[in-house]
C-alpha cells in the first residue's frame, strides 16, 4: 500500500477563483478596510490632483490610502515590501485591485499626503465612538521610543560637523577641478562621481545639525546672562557681593568628556534611552481608554515625559470633541515619568482625577505612609502618593499597566512597527498617527466580529 498524499498540479487552469470576492472569507480584516476607507472622507487626497484630467493616469487615492492602511495594519510598512506583496499575497492584491504600484510611488504617496493621512486618525477615531468603543471614564497616558533610519554613530560634535563639511566642500573642489582639466573650464562632462552625487543634502543636513549645536550654545549663554542678571540685582539689593564663586560662562565650563552631538542623518531626531541602551528616535506618546483605544498621540524630541502630561490631555480631549465623543474624562492614570512637583501644582482644579504615581509602584516604599495623618509640611508629591497608595487609588492606578502598555505591545511585538519609515519631526508625527489609526482600526474589526455587528457602511 502506497502513500496517501494530496497531489499537487502547479498546472492546473485557475489557482484562484476567477472574482476577487471569492478570494477572501467576507469577515477578512482586508474587506473591513475597504469598507472603512468607502466611509471616510478622502478629500483632501483628492485636493493634490489635477480636477481637468490631463496628464499622465494616477492611481486612485482610495486605493492607494487602503492600501497603506491595511499594510499598517499587517505591520508591512516598507514601501518595497508593499510593493511585493501586491504580487504576491492575496489580501494585497484584493486591496489593490490586482495593480502592483512600484515602491517609489507608494512612498511618494505616503510622503506627499502624510498630512491627510494624519487626519484619517480623527475619523477613525469616531468611527470607534459610533460602534461604542470610545469610553472615557478612565484614561491612562504613556510613551515609547521609536527609532528612525538614522544610526547612533551619526551623531557629531561641532568640531566633527565642521571637520566633514571642509572634506564635502574640499571634495566638490577637487571633482570640479579635475572635470575642468579633463573637459575645459565650462564645458559639461560626465557625471559627478556617484559619492558626491548627494552633496546637495548632506550640505543641508549638516547646516540643519550645526545649527542645533548652535540652538544649544545660544540657550547656555542666555541662560547664563539671566543669571548674572539676577545676582547682580540680588547683590544691589543686599548692598554687598554674594558669597561663593561667580558662575563660569558656559564655554569655559563646556564639557570636554561628552560633549554636545547632533545626528547628522537626522538632526531633529534624539539619542533615546531604552532598556538596554539607546535608540535614534523620538519618544511617541499615547493616551488610551479601558478598549485600548487610542484617542490621542504625538511625538516628542523630550527624552523623558514630564512636560507632556498636559499637552496630551489638552490634544485628547480636542480628538474627544472632533471626533463627536460629549463624555468628560473622568480619572487619568500615568507612571512616575509624568509626576513632578510643577507638573501637580499646573492640575487644573475641575478637570479630571489625577492618578499619578510618585515613586517606582513596584519596589518604592510609600513616601509618607499609606495610612495615618499627613505631615503637615506634606508636599504635592506626597499627597498624591498617599492617595495612589490608598486601597481605592490601587484599584484605579493598577488598571493603567493592561490599558496603555498592551498597547505599545501590539504596535511593536504584534505588528513588528519599531521604527518610522520617514526621517524628520513632521513626517514622524504624521507616521505615528497613522499608525494609531491602524491600531483603532484592528480594534474595531475585532470589536463587529466579536458582536456580531453591522458592517462598517451601516455604522
Amino acid at each position: 500500500m502506497g502513500y496517501n498524499f494530496v497531489g499537487v498540479d502547479r498546472d492546473q487552469p485557475f489557482l484562484l477563483p476567477p472574482s476577487l470576492t471569492d478570494w477572501l472569507p467576507p469577515d477578512h480584516l482586508a474587506w473591513f478596510v475597504l469598507d472603512a476607507v468607502a466611509e471616510l472622507d478622502l478629500s483632501e487626497f483628492v485636493k493634490a490632483y489635477r480636477a481637468d484630467g490631463r496628464g499622465g493616469a494616477a492611481h486612485d487615492p482610495s486605493m492607494m490610502a487602503g492600501l497603506l492602511l491595511y499594510a499598517y495594519c499587517t505591520g508591512v510598512v516598507s514601501s518595497r515590501k508593499i510593493e511585493a506583496a501586491c504580487q504576491v499575497d492575496v489580501a494585497f492584491r484584493v486591496i489593490a485591485g490586482n495593480l502592483v504600484p512600484d515602491h517609489t510611488t507608494i512612498a511618494r504617496f505616503r510622503a506627499t499626503h502624510a498630512d491627510a493621512l494624519a487626519g484619517l486618525f480623527t475619523q477613525v477615531l469616531a468611527m470607534c465612538a459610533e460602534a461604542g468603543l470610545v469610553k472615557v471614564g478612565t484614561i491612562a497616558v504613556d510613551g515609547t521610543k521609536i527609532s528612525v533610519s538614522a544610526s547612533l554613530d551619526a551623531n557629531r560634535t561641532r568640531e566633527a560637523i565642521m571637520k566633514q563639511v571642509e572634506e564635502l566642500i574640499a571634495a566638490a573642489e577637487a571633482a570640479d577641478a579635475g572635470e575642468d582639466e579633463v573637459f575645459g573650464a565650462g564645458m559639461r562632462g560626465d557625471e559627478v562621481p556617484a559619492d558626491l552625487r548627494d552633496r546637495t543634502s548632506r550640505r543641508a543636513r549638516l547646516a540643519a545639525a550645526k545649527a542645533r549645536l548652535d540652538a544649544v550654545d545660544a540657550a547656555r549663554q542666555a541662560e547664563y546672562d539671566a543669571h548674572l542678571a539676577e545676582r547682580a540685582a540680588k547683590e544691589q539689593a543686599a548692598g554687598k557681593k554674594l558669597r561663593g564663586r561667580k558662575p563660569k560662562p558656559p564655554a569655559e565650563k563646556a564639557p570636554k568628556t561628552n560633549p554636545p552631538k547632533v545626528n547628522t542623518t537626522d538632526p531633529e531626531s534624539r539619542m533615546m534611552p531604552i532598556r538596554n541602551g539607546w535608540v535614534q528616535g523620538y519618544n511617541a506618546q499615547a493616551v488610551a481608554t479601558e478598549s485600548q483605544i487610542i484617542i490621542a498621540c504625538d511625538v516628542t524630541q523630550d527624552t523623558g515625559d514630564t512636560a507632556q502630561l498636559t499637552p496630551m490631555i489638552a490634544a485628547a480631549n480636542r480628538e474627544l470633541d472632533a471626533a463627536g465623543v460629549t463624555e468628560p474624562i473622568g480619572v487619568v492614570l500615568g507612571d512616575a515619568g509624568y509626576c513632578t512637583e510643577a507638573v501637580l501644582a499646573g492640575l487644573p482644579d475641575d478637570g479630571p482625577d489625577y492618578y499619578l504615581a510618585a515613586r517606582n509602584m513596584r519596589h518604592g516604599k510609600p513616601r509618607v505612609g499609606s495610612r495615618g495623618r499627613l505631615p503637615a509640611g506634606a508636599t504635592l508629591m506626597d499627597k498624591m502618593d498617599r492617595k495612589v497608595s490608598r486601597k481605592a487609588g490601587r484599584v484605579h492606578y493598577d488598571k493603567r499597566k493592561w490599558i496603555i502598555e498592551p498597547v505599545f505591545g501590539q504596535i511593536k511585538t504584534g505588528r513588528g512597527i519599531r521604527s518610522f519609515t520617514r526621517r524628520g519631526f513632521d513626517a514622524a508625527a504624521a507616521e505615528w498617527k497613522l499608525i494609531a489609526a491602524t491600531h483603532n482600526l484592528r480594534k474595531l474589526h475585532r470589536h463587529l466580529l466579536a458582536t456580531a455587528a453591522a458592517p462598517i457602511t451601516a455604522i
